[in-house]
């Protein structure tokens, strides 16, 4: 018995043709998907095709082409690696060929969705822009038995690797597009927080020091007066009241400038400022492993502050018992690290760009002194966000 391949030469050549037009369509992921999908059922005798997307996490696929009318579950079905035909050729990267009884492979778990049960046989290849560089899976699958052929397994990996170069372009694409949409969002937040921040101490300097001030100089002028009558008792009590406000109006001082950089810091250096921190947690169970070391005074004040988000959300959010706030100096690279006990979320996205403000100022200042911050959690295991900044001569210790 003859087996013959999916397509002849001169129309395999037509297809490659037609493949590489579709991938410079434009910059989309599930445009090219698609494309690719429809061009291939209809230059073959192929009855479907769908084309699965490697995650920016790298931890899962999601359908990101089909052929009609499976075209409307793009985006709904997801597959972790190793899961299903699709997760097995994305872990070990090589083809597979089912001819029939697909059930009885252990490769193979059934998504309604895709209605895996109408269709007889199947070839999955993996869609690599080079050795060890998966960006997805590519699937066709025939109602009738077919013998796929080792040229047919050849052509598959061919379109997957034409496929591969353009998904990956697209998904660069949108990853900077998301990125520059995240930077701008922050942009906005971060001017409308330092509008706020001048508004606040603008308040406090005009209905607290400004006024300190004017009665200070009343009652400067006041002991003035009573040095020139001769009034020895009036000018000590108005210069006592005088003291006084100058005590006051230095605290308030203090308090507005520490908005800006905690004096804690001055004084104590990063390490005693984050006990300083840790005393005013009283809620949580605080377990501190600080190291001594001084780092430069940008450094110390970004991890701080991403601290000092930590260690509120972990007060307003986690409902811990108990949290660990490490901050240590060795192997080249300074560590902050704050854990905690509580309910934890959702972290399979953890590694995308940030969305809320608290989360995208720790990251922002993170970067601003050459680190990384990183959130692990997962639903009733707690939360850690790890900051590591690598010490250089530029972001290294104080001298």
């Amino acid at each position: 018995m003859t087996v013959r391949g999916l397509v002849d030469a001169d129309r395999e050549v037509a297809l490659l043709l037609d493949i590489v037009a579709a991938t410079q369509s434009g910059p989309g992921v599930e445009p090219v998907a698609a494309a690719v999908a429809r061009l291939i059922t209809a230059a073959t005798p192929a009855d479907v095709c769908f084309v699965h997307v490697l995650d920016d996490s790298g931890g899962s696929l999601t359908l990101a082409g089909a052929t009609p009318p499976f075209d409307e579950h793009i985006g709904q079905v997801q597959l972790q690696l190793g899961e299903g035909v699709s997760g097995w050729v994305a872990r070990h990267r090589e083809p597979v060929v089912i001819t029939s009884d697909k059930d009885d492979d252990p490769r193979y778990v059934p998504i309604a969705a895709l209605r895996g049960s109408d269709f007889t046989s199947m070839a999955s290849v993996p869609m690599e822009t080079g050795p060890g560089r998966l960006v997805g899976v590519l699937n066709v699958h025939t109602v009738q038995r077919r013998e796929f052929t080792d040229r047919d397994i050849q052509l598959l990996l061919a379109i997957g690797r034409l496929t591969a170069g353009a998904l990956d372009q697209a998904r660069v694409h949108r990853q900077l597009a998301m990125r520059e949409r995240v930077h701008g969002d922050f942009a906005e937040q971060v001017i409308a927080a330092q509008e706020s921040e001048r508004r606040r101490l603008a308040g406090d300097i005009h209905d607290g020091i400004s006024q300190r001030l004017v009665s200070l100089s009343y009652r400067l002028d006041a002991a003035a007066r009573a040095v020139e009558i001769d009034d020895a008792a009036e000018a000590t009590e108005q210069l006592e009241k005088a003291r006084d406000l100058v005590d006051l109006t230095l605290a308030e001082a203090r308090s507005a400038i520490s908005g800006l950089r905690p004096p804690v810091l001055d004084d104590l250096g990063l390490a005693g400022g984050l006990a300083s921190l840790a005393a005013t947690i009283p809620e949580v169970d605080l377990d501190l492993e600080l190291a001594d070391d001084r780092l430069s005074e940008h450094v110390e004040v970004a991890l701080y502050r991403i601290a000092q988000e930590c260690l509120q959300n972990v007060v307003k959010h986690s409902r811990a018992l108990t949290a660990k706030l490490r901050f240590a100096v060795g192997g080249g690279q300074v560590l902050l690290e704050v854990s905690d006990d509580g309910i934890g979320f959702d972290g399979s996205s953890a590694d995308r760009a940030p969305t809320s403000y608290g989360m995208l100022s720790m990251t922002e200042r993170a970067e601003l002194v050459g680190g990384r911050l990183v959130v692990r959690s997962a639903p009733g295991a707690g939360t850690t966000v790890t900051v590591t900044v690598p010490l250089t001569a530029g972001v290294g210790q104080a001298g």
